[in-house]
């Protein structure tokens, strides 16, 4: 999801430091159903499109051949993304999870002190105010509480805890002040992770088509020893209409353009509420927008009780550009029917182990700086590169 996080156009791995902290990932779309079809929104708003589906019930089966669909959402010619629906239990998980946002964001300010981590760059516990959007501003429209749905504390190796303390260092839970966070947390959390392992799963067998891989290569295993799974609870704040009027009118309003840099992103539908009441999102063109390969902008909707994934760059480099990442930004509601509208939603961060090893190719695109033609770094450390570049340091 920025997690990220605001970034631009990263390479291949570099997307998930950046956007882990970026409003990026987050689907601020209307996620309501509509045709697979391009639909005109309007004279200046770009087409929507559905995102490509899969059934729970055909992704579990393993022997199904779903190379079509996945070469469809996430090949060269998709659009990175793609949705899980029938899942089960997952509305009541999203449900329980994204009804806590503004009750985090609520807690008394010396809870949520106590909430920060410094150490990790602000990127687990309570952040507010310490990301920095396209325009360099710091971001004080929405709130984050980052955390790691399987391990609570991924490692106790001091020297990891040092050098890689985004990851590593131990999870931070309002265990007295909202108990219930936790919980809802965890329980999403691993939801998610559970169905990405099995789109991961059908991913590795439409890749292996074309490449070959051996055994422990693959997305699914990658993912599946990983304790760098990072969660990340938005809150958007609720703003006036005298407030909102410039700050809403370009496209990217919400989240800055960016592309995912680790693995795999799960998303959910985002929930709107206005005075503690829930509503349907108060403008048809916010929402989730992504940039196709010849470059055409298209809002991207899926169903609100469905997971949606999205391709990291990660994933691009170490299918050999068989699975592609796409940039992609989030457009917030305008007009006086969005005053006093608040916004809830979740993404889960799919990626590599901190010492994982990422080989780049010999032409490298963006973040040059960074990234050395057919050079090696561990995703752990390229992350941490990020953390320094995109992330306020500091109280």
């Amino acid at each position: 999801m920025k997690l990220s996080p605001h970034s631009r156009y990263l390479s291949p791995v570099l997307r998930f430091a950046a956007f882990r902290r970026s409003p990026q990932l987050w689907l601020r779309s209307p996620c309501r159903a509509s045709s697979s079809l391009a639909m005109s929104l309007g004279s200046r708003n770009p087409p929507q499109v559905a995102t490509v589906t899969i059934s729970y019930s055909n992704l579990k089966d393993r022997s199904s051949d779903l190379s079509a669909k996945i070469e469809q959402g996430f090949g060269p010619d998709g659009l990175g993304i793609l949705s899980i629906s029938d899942v089960p239990g997952f509305p009541t998980l999203r449900e329980d999870l994204l009804s806590l946002s503004a009750r985090v964001a609520s807690l008394p300010e010396d809870a949520k002190r106590d909430l920060e981590d410094p150490e990790s760059s602000y990127c687990l516990g309570w952040s507010h105010g310490r990301e920095k959007l396209e325009s360099g501003k710091l971001d004080t429209f929405k709130g984050s509480f980052y955390g790691n749905p399987i391990l609570d504390e991924p490692t106790t190796d001091v020297s990891l805890l040092k050098r890689y303390p985004s990851y590593c260092r131990a999870n931070k839970w309002p265990s007295i002040a909202l108990p219930e966070l936790e919980v809802a947390f965890k329980g999403l959390g691993k939801m998610i992770l559970d169905v990405g392992l099995m789109l991961a799963y059908h991913c590795d067998r439409y890749v292996s088509k074309s490449i070959r891989m051996h055994d422990d290569e693959g997305l699914e295993q990658t993912l599946q020893h990983s304790r760098c799974h990072k969660g990340r609870l938005l809150y958007y704040f609720p703003r006036q209409w005298s407030e909102s009027k410039e700050d809403t009118s370009s496209m990217s309003s919400w989240c800055g353009w960016h592309t995912d840099h680790g693995s795999l992103t799960g998303l959910t539908c985002g929930m709107f509420m206005r005075n503690g009441v829930r509503i349907a999102c108060p403008d048809s063109a916010a929402g989730l927008y992504i940039k196709t390969r010849n470059d055409r902008i298209v809002k991207v909707v899926f169903g609100e009780d469905n997971l949606a994934y999205q391709i990291g760059e990660t994933t691009e480099i170490l299918t050999r550009g068989l699975l592609c990442a796409t940039p992609h930004c989030v457009r917030a509601p305008k007009g006086e029917n969005a005053s006093g509208v608040d916004r809830s939603t979740f993404a889960l961060f799919m990626q590599p182990d901190w010492d994982e090893i990422l080989r780049f190719p010999s032409e490298v695109h963006h973040h040059k700086e960074l990234i050395l033609s057919n050079g090696t770094l561990t995703f752990g450390e390229y992350s941490e590169m990020l953390v320094d570049k995109y992330y306020q340091q500091g109280s």
